[in-house]
Parts: C-alpha cells; structure tokens; sequence
C-alpha cells in the first residue's frame, strides 16, 4: 500500500460553509417563481439542486482515477391553466430569469391540456422541518479519501486465496434541494454521502472469481472501517472458488440481506402510482388485500435520523411520514404524488420526487422490511437440500404480471448447511407465491436505502443444467 499524504483528512471550514449554504439558492428560486407569475403563470413551482462529489479509485496501492464534479442547476415548472410546461438549467446569468419563465409560459400555453396537473393542495404542505441530522459537518479531503481506498484493498489482498485485487475506492458527496412554490412553500435540505468499496478476485486464469463488499451512511462515523470492508471482500471472493453446476429442481430459496431488499424493491415498484394509474402493476386490484403472513411489515420511513433518503418534505413541499405499505400481511397504500392521486382518486402520501427537467412523479425513500423471529441458522436449518442466494444477476421481472426470474450465484445448503459455492443458475417464481411464503430472519440492519433481513422463500425453481 502507499503511503497516505501528508494532506488535511477534511477540507478548510471557509470551503465547507460554501457548501452547505444554500441561500443563495433559494434566493434564485424565489425569483423564478415570481417571474414565472409576472410572465402569465396562473401556477408555478421551482427547485434549484446542488451537487458535489468526489471519489478516488486505486489498485495495486496507486491511485488509477481522482474525480471532482460539483454545480447547481435549476428547474422551473409553470401552469397556466391545466396546461403544463418544465425547464431546467444551470445558466441564469443576465436575463436569464426572466427569459426562462417567458419560455416555459410560451411552452405551457401550447401544451395538451391535462386535468391532474397542478401544485399540491396547501393544506398539506410541510411546515415544520425536524433535523434528521443528514450532514455530516466535516468534508473528507482528497488524501483521506485516498486513504480509505488504499486501506481497504491492502485489507483485501491480505486475505488468504484472494490473488489480485479488482480494486478499492472510495467517495464523499454532498445533494441537496431548495423548493419554493406560488402557494408560498419554501424548504431546502442537504445531505452528506460518503461510500467506500472493493472488489477482490480468487483464483486464476478462467477459474477466477470476484466479490466485493461496500458500506455507504451521510456520515464517516456510521461507515464500516475499510479494514472491514477490504477483509468481507477478500473473503466472499475465496468462498465461491471453484463454483458448482447443480441440476434443474424445485427447492426452498434462502436470499442473504445483501439481496433480500430487492424483493422489497418489486413490491414498491408494483405500488408505485404511476403504474397503478397506467394499470401496469400486477397489484392494481389488490389494495387492502392480504399479501404475506400476519407478522410481514414493509415501512417506507422518510424521516429516520441519519438515513441515506430522508427528508422533512417531498418534491412539492408535502409533509411526509413514517408509512407502513404492508402491515400485518396486508398492502395499505400506494405511493402517490398529487398528479396520480388525483387520477386514482385519493389524497397524496407525500411521495412525489423530481428533478430540475422533469415534473413530480411518486418515489420511495427509506424501506425496510421488519426483522422476523428465528436466527439465519434456524431459518436455514430444516432444509435438506437448497439454495442460498448471495448474488442476482439482471432485472428479468415483469412488473404487470408478476412472473420473476433472475440469474443468481450462491451457495447450495444441504442438511442445513452451506457446502459449496454454486454459480450460473436461474431462480424462478411468481412474485405472489413469493410473497406468500416468506419468512424473514432477525438480523435485520440499517445499511443501505432498501433494508431486509435474511429471507427464505418456498419452492423456487431453481435452473441449472
């Protein structure tokens, strides 16, 4: 490994304070709005979006790539009438203001008319912003980022069996958004982001195998050490050495919590809004309705403390809260912004998102799917023959018909065990049946934005050869 530099591990405050005020952007966005409504808008919204990250990737103790990208762009949405129109840019200088809002008005009096359009109700709007406390104050430099990487993979190459390294890296970034509407809505929220990861390679020539292990919080404190990180991927990369075919059969299918979370992920794409109001969701008749065992519940929580997708407001200044998708085993809600809760017939759940180029449209935050009784081994430990999921290959789910199938590597269990690694087989289910029979463990943990707990799952067909 090299050495680390001499460098600050965090950039200077005067740096830092640039960062995290945003004043000067809620400032541009306030006049957006204002000349939106001065160039015939009945309605308009604007949000002004600040970006900054920076990452270092190394391999063989050097670093290969140092990248920096910071900037802020802006969008403006008008109404007039039920006719709507958005624009985005990241030049406002001179005129600028003026002239964005006389297009977007020029655009939206020839747009088709659409009567679900329009700002959210105000009632509903945010307006206390509790602190989830999502920056972390101190700003890695490039040398301590270089550190971390290095440190990692150094930590990966150590472990016995990993032959090279596919490299270590690491990353720090700061988002944010200013949101201000004709209705009066003004909010703005930052959050930091800071990643490290590698990637090891076991054996050698076609017989190599590789793995890898990542950890991401807003802050440095909550982040696993690169030891850690460089250690878990050295060590995943040994145990598939040597992987196994295993024929085609019908066995109970065992997801680690590094992948259990997408099965969380296809049931909140199922119950997104947007598809349900385009009737594409093989769930678009079953609100209300019984889904898994009594003791499933899946949360969406946008205000969790330190989560990687909080926030205190939605994309058109709705206040948003802790909602329970499924509980007790039944499916309570869709995920709806104002545009899809008017064409269903409801109220908004505070789930609109956006960028500055496009209009709002409904979107997740935190999801976690609550830990259930028994350990990994116990869930694992009536079963004489199996499959135990650590990898998912492709996105082969069909989201109309619920038919799921993916290509997946793993371990085989038998009598209870994981025996051998086990790679290039195909599990296939229907996502019903796959509901119907899950059985969460109790380690649940809060690493990622979509959390589960290890998962076994009856009767997947698994193919092999």
């Amino acid at each position: 490994m090299i050495s680390s530099p001499s460098a600050a591990s965090t950039v200077s405050s005067d740096t830092a304070t640039e960062l995290f005020d945003l004043s000067a952007l809620s400032t541009l966005a306030q006049r957006l709005v204002e000349a939106a409504r001065h160039a015939g808008a009945d309605a308009a919204d604007a949000v002004a979006v600040r970006g900054v990250s920076q990452g270092v990737e190394v391999r063989d103790g050097r670093v290969e790539e140092s990248e920096r990208s910071e900037g802020d762009d802006v969008g403006l949405r008008v109404l007039v009438g039920r006719r709507q129109a958005v624009v985005s840019t990241n030049d406002v200088s001179g005129d600028g203001i003026a002239k964005l809002a006389e297009r977007a008005v020029a655009m939206a009096r020839v747009a088709p008319d659409d009567k679900y359009v329009g700002l959210a109700d105000p009632a509903l709007l945010a307006k206390d912003f509790p602190n989830l406390d999502l920056l972390d104050p101190k700003v890695p430099s490039t040398a301590e980022l270089e550190r971390r990487a290095c440190e990692a993979e150094a930590a990966g190459i150590a472990v016995k069996g990993v032959s090279k390294s596919d490299g270590g890296s690491a990353s720090a970034g700061i988002g944010g958004m200013v949101l201000v509407t004709s209705t009066g809505f003004q909010g703005s929220y930052l959050r930091s982001s800071q990643s490290i990861s590698m990637t090891a390679i076991s054996g050698e020539g076609t017989g190599m195998e590789r793995d890898y292990d990542y950890t991401v919080a807003p802050h440095a404190s909550d982040l696993s050490s690169p030891e850690s990180v460089g250690r878990k991927a050295g060590e995943r990369a040994v145990a598939r050495t040597n992987p196994r075919k295993v024929e085609t059969c019908k066995v109970p299918v065992v997801f680690d919590p590094r992948v259990s979370g997408s099965i969380v992920g296809h049931l909140v794409g199922a119950v997104n809004g947007a598809s349900i109001a385009r009737k594409t969701s093989f769930l678009k008749d079953r609100l209300g309705q019984k889904l898994f065992a009594s003791n499933i519940r899946i949360i969406d929580d946008p205000l969790r403390v330190r989560g990687l997708r909080s926030q205190t407001f939605d994309a058109e200044g709705v206040k948003v809260k802790k909602l329970a998708i499924i509980d007790e085993g039944v499916l309570t809600s869709w995920l709806l912004d104002s545009a899809t809760a008017r064409e269903l017939g409801l109220a908004t759940t505070g789930h609109a998102q956006r960028g500055v180029s496009s209009s709002p449209s409904p979107g997740s935050y935190n999801l976690h799917l609550e830990a259930g009784e028994p350990t990994p081994a116990e869930l694992i430990s009536d079963i004489k023959q199996g499959f135990y999921v650590t990898d998912l290959i492709g996105s082969g789910v069909n989201g109309v018909t619920g038919d799921y199938s993916r290509g997946a590597s793993g371990f085989w269990i038998e009598n209870g065990e994981l025996t051998y690694a086990v790679s290039e087989v195909t599990i296939a289910g229907h996502l019903f049946d796959i509901f119907k029979s899950m059985v969460p463990a109790n380690d649940l943990e809060f690493r990622y934005g979509v959390n589960a707990p290890t998962l076994r799952i009856e009767g997947l067909t698994l193919g092999g050869r």
